[in-house]
């Protein structure tokens, strides 16, 4: 999907926010009197759970999730399944994804066919009909809507946490340790449950549903369930209560990834009720993590358990989690028993309550999860190769900047030297990694700071990350200067067709002092407009900040349409006339940059008392016109390109020194003659 098929898709009073460069999702606004309001995040699953069907390509669905974890839309937008594509049409398919809408995460799903579209059951699960001889395609689908769903919730909704499901534990598949049963019991390595007549029935005081169990009112004592719960994937624990036969017979129904839960229990109380079909889901146990419900599937298995005595248990059922389920061997399990009971006859009313219990494996069953920063930390690790070539570029203009008396003495090592940088600046750190600076910096950040929200997307960037440390450490030695002049690849290129400009002989236009200091405030306006804009309207920032052409000629080097491009082009020409005329005139980010380059602490470039005052050589070689009549350097507009500081160490060009050198040379004539 591209931005403009979802425009026209959800078009106004709908609008479609950038796609997010760390998950793939669009934010949906809705536009009001007042402010744009987050409606909701529209994916592809494709991007997130791309699950095989059986034609061994994924479902490609597009879903709208809420802010709450609701659904508010599911499309199909690609699927090769056979029985759709040449049995039963799409049709029954669109009618299936259909009846996700209104649904939430939080509730526990569960597909019957045959009963006739979904229906919210309660706050905890809902019923959706499934496909008559599509069963197992439906089951795809959904978990590949509610495994996608899920990362979304994830990552952009504070779901879980705000954990990323890549960052997860994982169990250790070569941990084995030797135990009994009685010691998988005891040491709680297998969660044993046991609920009475009694609790139960206290738990219904109050409600409408007190009372109403007459076997639990008569003998209290009695056992409503007794369970037993089993981490049965983790092999510390399956293989020691499943006997060998049913170990592999288990290990060969999980596929890389996925896990099991062994539930064993006797009692009034079935986690199976009358109606269960093998092969589905029960709602008689519900799993959650981070209260989020965890689909778990009955493998219709039946395996082989060792007991220990009073382990003679009534039903032993094995659940499935698939991998895509996202469930963290490092976090708790939370198991929930609904009991419902009903008052009435004809339209009875059902009463809920809801009994809990949690396991926790040991530590050393698991792979700790990393931390959260994996995601960036991974990032860097790719890029570390830019990285390093980058670091070293900065460190050997720190070093030309720190020693500009050495780099300066010799005009033509000086050229060279600088000529290179501005090659090295505009086709490593501007078209091959991306490090083109710009205002859109300035105003994530003031966005995200308006906002409350965390900074750490920058972390996502490698290359653009150390650029703003570098950026604003300079900002405080030397200036606006360092960026503008050597580390902008729009600058570098324009400094480039520059030349160009005056090799075919191009007029070069001289503007005139009053009428270009009057045009150099043109940019702190459109800095203004900007900034203020990122502070009520995304929509007006994101086509404010079009004036910069970095994103036409250096991100997408010129693979825009059309009056982008021409744009870009226009400029570059623009320059071959009146040098760097967007950097002067028009650059929101260098108007940024000379704002906060005031505060630097040193006044870099060396002056003579001559300088203005007569000498006005550097003030007529200053292309960028930054120096005064009186000698004066204007670091605000200083790019430092150090014409005036070679011109200052040049025995041929600088009048003071060529007055100084030549008045050395004079000797003295003293009269001998005596009378």
């Amino acid at each position: 999907m591209t931005h403009e098929e979802l425009v026209k898709r959800y078009p106004t009073p709908y609008i479609v926010g950038e796609k997010d460069i760390n998950t793939p999702v669009w934010p949906i606004y809705q536009q009001n009197a007042t402010e744009n309001r987050l409606v909701g995040y529209v994916f592809e699953s494709i991007d997130l759970a791309p699950i095989p069907g059986f034609a061994g390509v994924p479902f490609n669905l597009l879903i709208m999730l809420d802010p709450q974890g609701g659904f508010l839309d599911v499309k199909v937008l690609s699927q090769h399944e056979p029985v759709f594509v040449d049995g039963l049409g799409e049709g029954p398919l669109v009618s299936f994804i259909n009846q996700y809408k209104g649904l939430s995460l939080k509730q526990n799903m569960r597909i019957l066919t045959g009963s006739n579209s979904a229906k919210n059951l309660s706050d905890e699960s809902a019923q959706l009909d499934g496909i008559t001889k599509a069963t197992a395609s439906v089951h795809i689908i959904n978990q590949t809507i509610l495994s996608s769903a899920l990362r979304v919730a994830r990552k952009k909704l504070g779901f879980a946490e705000g954990r990323d499901p890549e960052l997860m534990g994982r169990v250790k598949p070569d941990v084995l340790e030797s135990h009994s049963i009685s010691d998988l019991v005891n040491s709680g390595l297998i969660e044993h449950v046991i609920w009475s007549n009694a609790e139960i029935e206290k738990k219904f005081i109050g409600t409408k549903g007190s009372g109403l169990d007459a076997d639990a009112v008569a003998h209290p004592k009695d056992t409503f369930i007794d369970l037993y719960m089993a981490y049965v994937s983790v092999p510390s624990i399956g293989r020691n209560l499943l006997r060998d036969a049913a170990w592999k017979k288990l290990q060969n129904r999980l596929e890389p990834g996925d896990q099991a839960i062994l539930i064993m229990s006797k009692g009034r109380y079935s986690i199976i009720a009358e109606d269960f079909v093998r092969g589905g889901t029960s709602d008689r146990i519900i799993m959650k993590q981070d209260n989020l419900p965890i689909e778990m599937r009955d493998l219709n298995l039946d395996l082989d358990v060792k007991t220990s005595p009073g382990m003679d248990m009534g039903t032993v059922t094995v659940f499935k989690i698939n991998s895509q389920a996202g469930l963290d061997p490092s976090r708790p399990l939370d198991f929930v028993l609904p009991v419902t009971r009903y008052k009435g006859i004809i339209f009875p009313e059902k009463i809920n309550q809801d009994f809990t219990f949690s396991f926790m494996l040991p530590a050393r069953f698991y792979t700790a999860p990393e931390s959260d920063n994996k995601s960036w930390v991974g990032i860097w690790h790719d890029k570390r190769g830019e990285v390093i070539v980058l670091i070293v570029g900065l460190a050997i203009l720190t070093l030309a900047l720190v020693f500009q008396k050495i780099l300066v003495a010799q005009e033509r090592r000086f050229k060279a030297f600088r000529n290179c940088y501005l090659l090295f600046t505009l086709f490593f750190i501007g078209w091959y990694a991306q490090g083109q600076l710009s205002i859109v910096n300035l105003t994530g950040l003031l966005q995200a700071l308006v906002a409350v929200r965390s900074l750490g997307y920058f972390l996502y960037d490698p290359v653009t990350m150390i650029l703003l440390i570098f950026v604003c450490i300079s900002l405080v030695v030397w200036g606006r200067g360092t960026f503008c002049g050597w580390l902008c690849p729009f600058g570098a290129l324009q400094e480039f067709t520059a030349k160009i400009g005056k090799m075919i002989k191009f007029p070069q236009i001289r503007l005139k002092p009053t009428t270009d200091t009057r045009l150099k405030w043109l940019k702190y306006m459109v800095l203004a407009v900007i900034l203020v804009s990122a502070m009520f309207s995304s929509r007006i920032t994101d086509m404010v900040v079009e004036i910069e052409p970095f994103k036409t000629a250096i991100t997408l080097n010129f693979m825009r349409s059309w009056p982008f491009v021409v744009y870009a082009f226009g400029l570059l020409v623009a320059n071959m006339f009146v040098y760097k005329f967007f950097c002067r005139f028009l650059c929101p980010f260098g108007a940024g940059l000379a704002v906060l380059g005031r505060f630097r602490v040193l006044d870099w470039i060396p002056r003579r008392k001559e300088c203005g005052k007569p000498c006005q050589i550097c003030r007529h070689q200053c292309t960028y016109q930054a120096i005064s009549k009186g000698g004066k350097i204007q670091y605000d507009e200083c790019f430092q390109c150090m014409d005036c500081v070679v011109v200052y160490a040049s025995d041929e060009k600088c009048a003071p020194r060529m007055l100084e050198k030549r008045r050395a040379r004079i000797v003295p004539i003293v009269d001998t003659h005596t009378s």
